[in-house]
């Protein structure tokens, strides 16, 4: 336990690295996140929490510090929408329900959250703990300064039906998990799960549509949630002036959730032609597709061979799917599903896009400006431009020539302070 005290006050020390209060970034181009040409060679002037400028030749205020990168691409602050930062990599969660803590899911949630800033990430939204509301007390402790980690949005819980992907109660009928209390049936049960999420400290709302890859229970292709229990969330939740996101791989759970008017459609693994027309004729439901996941399942000694099967069954039609809203031209959010993957890797998820055929500016973009808009907070990060805030982050040359530049960040500002600096000419 000392260790484990003593480790977290240096994260603290981390997280409350003085930065001067003007700041000069120079490098070899800009990616701002807006889609256009890059901006080369590029200067970005920091103020405090603030960007104040944006050029290729700026003036540099006397007393400011100069960091040149070099070669360097700068981009925005990168944007996850899926992640689940209090959740150990390689421990599935039926068994961290048995043999963990909320204490270790929250020790563990503070490496992880500093892990993925480190890789660029400085807002991710987060899905849902294993134990419920440990993800609002890391967002509130990031938020005070307390350790160093991404902006979070947070769920709190899931909402999910019995027998459905979220249940925690699928040991033995014999074994009780009392603390996870997230099963909700019918719209009446649906309702009062939000507003306890809502009540307990959420940003949004979590709500399990179809079955899961990762989970017992009903298959992933199929719809848990009647149309009407989905509908009760998205209506609740917008109440409270709330989005809901819902994870959903089956078809007809996707075109539930859309019909319903959530804000997500997270994961989408059966995205079909209907689906996408519906998405194409939505003004506030996006796709957010999670396809490394793939990749990293099927090597899991902690995943089940059931459950490594039911990714087997959906991974082709994810891609299928993904093409499906290229081609669409659907914006398209960005979202890894970490821990599923290795906390810190959120950017390999772009590396596969581009692989199935998205342009590596597309790519950019879906995770910095595309996932701002989804989120509501495009006045404030997804490009840099004066007056948003100076989420900045950059890598070693053009990731445009090579797209896996995201994978190798070296550089990471987050509200105008310095949590990393591995590029700059010294």
């Amino acid at each position: 336990m000392r260790s484990a005290v003593l480790w977290v006050a240096l994260l603290a020390t981390s997280a409350a690295a003085e930065t001067p209060a003007v700041v000069v970034l120079k490098a070899g181009r800009l990616i701002d996140g807006r889609g256009g040409a890059p901006m080369a060679p590029a200067m970005v002037r920091v103020e405090g929490d603030r960007i104040a400028e944006v050029g290729s030749r700026l003036a540099v205020p006397a007393g400011a510090r100069v960091i040149d990168l070099g070669d360097a691409t700068l981009l925005p602050g990168l944007i996850d929408l899926h992640t689940h930062l209090t959740d150990k990599f390689g421990v599935h969660w039926e068994q961290a329900l048995v043999s963990t803590t909320p204490g270790q899911a929250a020790l563990w949630g503070a490496a992880n959250a500093r892990a993925t800033l480190m890789a660029g990430f400085t807002t991710c939204r987060d899905m849902g703990p294993t134990w419920p509301y440990v993800d609002v007390d890391l967002r509130n402790v990031i938020e005070q300064g307390g350790v160093p980690g991404p902006r979070l949005l947070v769920a709190g819980n899931y909402v999910s039906s019995t027998g459905g992907a979220g249940d925690a109660r699928q040991f033995s009928i014999y074994v009780d998990v009392p603390i996870v209390r997230n099963l909700a049936d019918g719209p009446e049960e649906v309702t009062k799960a939000v507003r306890t999420n809502l009540k307990n400290g959420a940003d949004f709302i979590k709500i399990l549509a179809t079955g899961a890859v990762l989970s017992k229970g009903i298959p992933p292709g199929s719809q848990q949630y009647s149309d009407a229990e989905i509908q009760a969330a998205v209506t609740e939740a917008r109440r409270w002036g709330r989005q809901v996101a819902a994870h959903a791989h089956g078809a007809d759970g996707i075109k539930a959730a859309i019909r319903a008017g959530v804000r997500t459609v997270d994961h989408g693994s059966m995205l079909d032609d209907e689906a996408v027309t519906m998405l194409k004729g939505s003004s506030s439901t996006y796709y957010v597709p999670t396809l490394y996941t793939s990749d990293v399942i099927d090597t899991s000694a902690s995943v089940p061979e059931s459950e490594k099967e039911r990714e087997r069954q959906i991974k082709d039609a994810q891609y299928v799917g993904f093409r499906r809203a290229l081609a669409a031209g659907l914006p398209i959010g960005v979202g890894s599903d970490a821990a599923v993957i290795p906390h810190g890797q959120n950017a390999h998820e772009l590396s596969v896009r581009v692989r199935l055929g998205e342009k590596p500016m597309a790519a950019l973009v879906s995770a910095t400006r595309v996932n701002a808009e989804i989120l509501g907070w495009s006045d404030r990060i997804g490009t840099v431009e004066k007056g948003k805030l100076a989420d900045i982050v950059a890598v070693p040359g053009d990731p445009l020539a090579d797209i896996t530049a995201v994978e190798r960040v070296g550089f990471v500002m987050k509200g105008g302070t310095i949590h990393r600096d591995d590029l700059a000419r010294r």
